[in-house]
């Protein structure tokens, strides 16, 4: 069976659970493995007594097909195929489970998984890998934008700087990669040539993994979602989040085509036609600052394994220094160099418990006042707010491990949505702290675990979109205008964000050499503009590995976004000090964006 597209072609095998994909000109861009498996906690799935392939739809210029298989585990599966003008659609489906009325899904494998076929072979069946490159939404350590087709890739919302999971610097991003004809040469580089897209189609409530994997071996590949055990399947089933596969001119197209998808599909709300005007105004963040202070006093400090460019005890001690009196310095610097930010943000760490959002009066005596001072004088200020920290919560309204110890906030617990709602009346509304928003990190924590115990409901992706919603909804039903930033450019999180951070730069590449600031931060701005176009960009500047980095950074953020400053007295990687010629760079940088934008 052959459908024709538009630009591509595929044939479907009438008895194998195979379909070769060719584009508008022929060639061969991968053979697909038409299974797919959905494990339980308790049962690994396996295809068997696979049925050929029969048309059950066709309308127009769509049609469909189901191939019917039986399981182990399942009272019924079967794997469809949709071909339309544009694209081609894959899910699979299946019926309860057998002998029960719930289970627990743990994994789910597409475009591939474990089957016995007639002819006796058995174990992992793959679709094949005949392209040369794989094009990554997420930033990574090593920095490769684009990786040979034949090294793995995760989407989701766990990571952090630990070996083989420094993928969390978006948290989500857009759950869609391209598939390349051309190897890149570079870190950054990004080829020439035919793409075809591959995204994840779901409603944002139905992404209950924490994670996406491309996990590819010997010439073969398929698609890896991870549920952890936390998904109840009952008796009416589960349909799984369609894979589609579109050709695309370059990666940057393949995302705006999955954005704009999911935005006629109601899956993703539309871009915003008009935001605040402060929310664009030049951002001051101390934690860069607050880093190089800590770094100054321990100038002999080594550069840790694992945690980049600044040292983890510098890290540590910056957290002590986000002080009144600190912050206050740092605003007699940015007066006398003629800075006037139109926003603050008080970093890591104000609270004295991270969870329950009370202020740390040894740091901050008087931060309502301090608040009011800035506000006097035209200034927004934010709060560095730390996602899923249980500090300060009750552990009954937490995710627990198997020893009763808490590991992140239960967003699927209506007492804890309850408790957040507080907390975030108090800290924005007018009768507690008069702050103006959130500038939300640590959304890469969220929690994850087969063995972890919570309420039953959202988890994964789907867990991360309620927390940051309920953190939305209440500080903008005390203050309308109240800013969210986060680092989360998938496109159904754009009801939740309203500015995406390009957050922390990284720093080598597969061969070890640094990778340019400013062209892993014009990859980033790519992405979160492709994903989320007409959300403002926070386009940060921690860490920098140099006083030379920086500067360059500084000339380019205004064509990236809203400028954001962090360095005041000196660089903390490096130890050099800045001048006040480099902070009139700053001054003249922010001048001409505010000119452009007059």
């Amino acid at each position: 069976m052959i459908f024709t597209g538009k630009d591509y072609e595929i044939e479907i095998d009438p008895v194998e659970p195979r379909a070769v994909l060719r584009d508008g000109g022929g060639r061969v861009w991968t053979e697909l493995s038409l299974l797919a498996s959905l494990d339980l906690m308790d049962g690994r799935d396996e295809c068997y007594d696979i049925q050929p392939a029969r048309v059950v739809a066709e309308d127009g210029d769509t049609a469909e097909l189901r191939i019917e298989m039986s399981s182990p585990i399942w009272r019924g599966k079967a794997v469809h195929v949709r071909c339309t003008a544009t694209d081609v659609e894959i899910w699979a489906d299946v019926h309860g489970p057998i002998g029960r009325s719930s289970a627990r899904l743990e994994e789910v494998a597409l475009l591939g998984g474990r089957a016995i076929l007639p002819n006796g072979a058995g174990g992992t069946f793959r679709s094949s890998i005949k392209f040369a490159s794989l094009f990554s939404p997420t930033p990574t350590e090593p920095v490769h934008v684009v990786r040979p087709a034949a090294v793995a890739s995760s989407l989701g919302v766990v990571g952090d700087a630990s070996p083989g999971r420094l993928h969390g610097i978006f948290s989500p991003p857009p759950l869609c990669w391209a598939l390349g004809e051309r190897p890149a040469s570079g870190a950054t580089d990004v080829p020439e040539g035919r793409w075809w897209g591959m995204s994840l189609r779901a409603p944002v409530d139905e992404l209950t993994m924490t994670a996406v994997r491309y996990t590819p071996l010997d010439g073969g590949f398929f698609l890896r979602l991870d549920y952890e055990g936390h998904t109840v399947v009952g008796d009416d089933g589960l349909r799984t989040p369609s894979v589609v596969l579109r050709p695309a001119s370059t990666p940057w197209q393949a995302l705006t085509d999955y954005r704009d998808d999911l935005v006629a599909r109601g899956l993703a709300p539309a871009a915003p036609q008009t935001s605040p005007a402060w929310w664009s105004e030049p951002i001051f963040c101390g934690w860069g600052a607050q880093c190089a202070r800590a770094a100054a006093q321990r100038p002999d400090e080594p550069v840790a394994d694992g945690l980049g460019l600044v040292g983890g005890a510098t890290v540590v001690k910056a957290a002590d220094l986000a002080r009144q009196e600190v912050y206050d310095d740092f605003l007699g610097t940015l007066d006398a160099a003629a800075l006037d930010p139109g926003t603050i943000v008080i970093d890591d760490r104000w609270q004295d418990a991270y969870g329950a959002g009370t202020v740390d009066t040894d740091h901050w005596p008087d931060l309502r006042g301090w608040i009011a001072r800035q506000h006097a004088t035209g200034r927004k200020v934010l709060l560095w707010w730390k996602a899923w920290d249980p500090e300060g919560v009750p552990a009954e309204e937490c995710i627990v491990d198997p020893a009763g110890r808490p590991v992140a906030v239960d967003v699927a617990n209506p007492a804890y949505l309850e408790r957040l709602r507080r907390i975030v009346t108090h800290l924005i509304g007018p009768e507690g702290l008069d702050a103006d928003g959130f500038k939300v990190d640590f959304t890469q924590r969220s929690p994850s675990g087969a063995s972890l115990r919570g309420a039953d409901g959202p988890w994964g992706i789907a867990a991360l979109h309620t927390l940051l919603a309920t953190l939305n909804q209440a500080a903008k039903r005390v203050k309308p205008d109240a800013l969210l930033i986060t680092h989360t450019p998938h496109p159904s999180f754009g009801d939740v964000c309203d500015m995406v951070r390009l957050n922390d730069v990284l720093e080598r590449d597969n061969a070890g050499d640094r990778v340019h600031v400013v062209e892993q931060l014009q990859f980033r701005h790519a992405v979160a503009a492709h994903s989320l176009p007409g959300h403002l960009v926070d386009t940060d500047q921690w860490p920098m590995p140099d006083r030379d980095s920086w500067r360059g950074y500084v000339e380019e953020q205004a064509r990236l976004g809203v400028p954001a400053l962090y360095y005041l007295e000196s660089i903390d990687a490096s130890g050099e000090r800045l001048t006040a010629d480099d902070l009139a760079l700053v001054a003249r940088t922010w001048k001409e964006y505010r000119d452009e934008r007059a």
